[in-house]
């Protein structure tokens, strides 16, 4: 049996820290555990590389450089230039490499550069999709659902899951939105997210000087720890703090990260006149991040419903759950893959703040089944949802590709 030599081609990487770069680096240490060999190429959008090549936590990476700008350029043009020099630079790492099975990841940006590689050196090429390109431009406010830009860049992402020779996606929502687009259900084969098990321990008691230096001493605290994306409905949190001040007084929210929406969560904060209730930590270092987990309570995940959020599952709640965390979450199809409701977590209606605050209370007021949920959550993920699971589901694919090449 040929040993598959996979060369990955990816947006960026570790050490960016993104649930992107996390789910890659855990994804590469599973294939070579397996003895796989792995090649790992990143695209121009990899900020501030150390070179052509860079070696990372154990990983070796070939970086992509972009290609100087020479003045303003009309809508599209950057997003060429970019797929232009992926396309050389992969070129050239293929030739040098040698191997059996290109493997593009999102975005489309990345399958088209390999696309044409693949056809002109012969080798096999699967595209891993892990969100729709346009999707994630609605999200992030360069464009809108049902515009020029939007038709044109699903039209896109078509052409690349059509040309691949196998999909992967990260869960059912996304395998049925391509399934939907006429892609033969046997060409999509999900990997699942998942969590490294060794990776998490149970969580440990409240650091009390933390606690107090943060105001929270003697406090419920409902907490969100990540990034401030508009989608991950932050602003239905602070909505909902008031219904459940009413009933709990003691209850403090925090939030830990940063993002876009900060500001704006700051002056809404304010606006209720709750920013005595919120506690803002801004990002703190990585190492560190256990030590804020472990004040929370409640942790809370408010995403608001739209395409990226009922079709893409987090990665978030499994690591939460693989702490032994207790959690409640909107009913968006992307947790609901994830989450079982009153087994693993609490499920509440997306976009109501009434009903965030009624899963919060309800939680709150069950001290007696946290032991209970606790270990459903953490026995969820071991035994469904740990890489060794998920990346077994590589295996099949990747031998019919490489006894083909």
């Amino acid at each position: 049996m040929t040993t598959p030599r996979v060369l990955h081609v990816l947006d960026h990487s570790i050490p960016l820290h993104s649930g992107y770069t996390f789910r890659t680096q855990s994804i590469l240490r599973e294939q070579r555990r397996l003895g796989w060999e792995t090649f790992h190429l990143t695209s121009p959008k990899h900020l501030e590389p150390k070179g052509l090549e860079e070696d990372v936590d154990g990983l070796h990476f070939f970086r992509t450089p972009l290609a100087p700008r020479s003045g303003p350029r009309l809508p599209g043009l950057g997003e060429i230039a970019l797929m232009r020099s992926l396309e050389q630079r992969l070129l050239e790492v293929a030739q040098q490499v040698r191997p059996n099975v290109l493997h593009a990841h999102s975005p489309v940006l990345d399958a088209i550069p390999a696309l044409r590689v693949g056809r002109r050196l012969g080798i096999p090429v699967v595209y891993e999709v892990r969100a729709f390109w346009e999707d994630a431009a609605v999200d992030h406010g360069t464009t809108t659902e049902g515009s020029l830009r939007y038709r044109l860049t699903r039209r896109l992402e078509t052409h690349a899951l059509r040309n691949a020779d196998h999909v992967f996606t990260i869960c059912e929502g996304l395998r049925g939105d391509i399934v939907a687009r006429g892609i033969p259900a046997r060409k999509v084969t999900v990997i699942p997210n998942a969590v490294d098990i060794d990776a998490f321990d149970i969580g440990g008691e409240p650091d009390q000087a933390l606690k107090a230096r943060l105001g929270l001493a003697g406090c419920d605290v409902v907490g969100f720890i990540g990034s401030f994306y508009a989608y991950e409905g932050l602003d239905l949190l602070l909505q909902s703090l008031p219904a459940i001040l009413a009933q709990r007084p003691g209850v403090r929210v925090l939030l830990v990260g940063g993002g876009p929406q900060d500001a704006a969560l700051k002056a809404q904060a304010r606006s209720l006149g709750l920013a005595d209730k919120v506690v803002f930590t801004g990002r703190v270092p990585h190492k560190d991040v256990q030590r804020y987990y472990d004040l929370v309570d409640v942790l809370a995940y408010p995403r608001h419903s739209m395409r990226l959020t009922e079709l893409v599952t987090p990665l978030k709640p499994l690591e939460a759950m693989a702490q032994g965390r207790l959690l409640v979450a909107s009913d968006v199809g992307g947790h609901k893959e994830l989450i079982r409701h009153n087994e693993t977590g609490m499920l509440f209606k997306a976009g109501s703040p009434e009903a965030l605050a009624q899963a919060v209370l309800q939680m709150l007021g069950q001290r007696g089944r946290w032991p209970q949920l606790r270990r459903a959550g953490r026995e969820f993920v071991e035994l469904e949802r740990n890489w060794r699971v998920s990346v077994g589901h590589y295996r099949k694919v990747y031998e019919a590709l490489c006894q083909r090449a």
